[in-house]
């Protein structure tokens, strides 16, 4: 049984975590707001990169998590990685720390300048590089997923929950696959068309698409990063990957593999499955191999 560093307790952090992501989605749902009148467009944006945009929402509720994390626990031992931080400067953090707080404060930033709802914050803590607590806030949706190792739920504003459904066994072609607006390429294009899924729902974030299996519109997703491209990282992954483990899904790489964090560059590349049955996850992956091999759709 792992337990939380020494002067911290489950059911008051979770509670603290609750107020904090709250806080943060109203600084989303503020800056939102704003873009909806694009001459307004160019004030939020920070940088030119239209590849990797940074917007003011993603630095004012990065600054605010990680200040409520230092200001409430101040004397606990455990870092905090933040994509931000790691984008506009040296952050200095232990990698060796058991207890890691890995931070992304606007997932979907392309959907979020878009003016879609499919953006959210992702949350985790991770022990020993594994994500042990999982936080997913999608503000548009009035959406807080939690997980605490043990179990996940879905709750809104006004503490109501939202009934999820339970795992269950799809063939591979009776999926509905959920895969992304702004983040595919043409070698992932080829295996969605080999594959035939029942249907193809089209979805920005990570954490928006791993909940959206959750809750039982999509059942599979597939991330696939080209060699020398640019890949997902440790922060996209570890807060849904808790919340959907905890629900009774399961994501690893095609080879059925748990995700690793940590890594240099806090790399997530190649392919990444995710799914909403740990049972039948890994026969899922091996059916998605043999069509890559057969039709020579990635270099394994």
């Amino acid at each position: 049984m792992i337990k939380l560093p020494s002067g911290v307790e489950i059911t008051s952090l979770i509670e603290d975590l609750r107020i904090f992501s709250w806080e943060a989605a109203d600084v989303l749902l503020y800056y939102s707001k704003i873009l909806k009148d694009p001459k307004h467009k160019t004030d939020i944006l920070q940088n030119d990169n239209n590849e990797d945009p940074v917007t003011i929402a993603d630095l004012k509720v990065n600054n605010l998590i990680i200040k409520r994390i230092n200001e409430k626990y101040k004397d606990i031992n455990w870092e905090i990685l933040s994509e931000e931080n790691v984008k506009i400067e040296s952050e200095n953090y232990d990698p060796s720390a058991d207890w890691l707080w890995v931070l992304d404060p606007l997932d979907g930033t392309k959907d979020f300048i878009q003016g879609t709802s499919n953006y959210a914050l992702h949350l985790a803590l991770n022990y020993k590089n594994k994500p042990f607590i999982g936080i997913v806030l999608i503000p548009e949706k009035d959406q807080l997923w939690i997980s605490n190792v043990e179990k996940v739920w879905c709750e809104k504003r006004d503490g109501s929950l939202i009934k999820l459904n339970p795992p269950h066994n799809k063939n591979l072609k009776e999926m509905v696959l959920v895969t992304s607006k702004n983040h595919r390429n043409p070698t992932l294009k080829n295996l969605i068309q080999k594959i035939d899924f029942k249907e193809v729902i089209i979805m920005g974030s990570i954490g928006c698409k791993v909940t959206s299996i959750i809750s039982g519109e999509s059942d599979i997703y597939i991330c696939l990063s080209l060699p020398g491209k640019s890949s997902p990282k440790d922060w996209d992954f570890a807060a849904p990957a808790a919340i959907l483990k905890a629900a009774g899904g399961e994501i690893t790489n095609l080879d059925n593999k748990e995700l690793t964090y940590g890594k240099a560059g806090f790399e997530q590349g190649g392919i990444i499955v995710a799914t909403n049955n740990k049972t039948s996850h890994g026969s899922i992956c091996f059916e998605i191999k043999k069509i890559i091999e057969e039709n020579g759709i990635y270099p394994l």
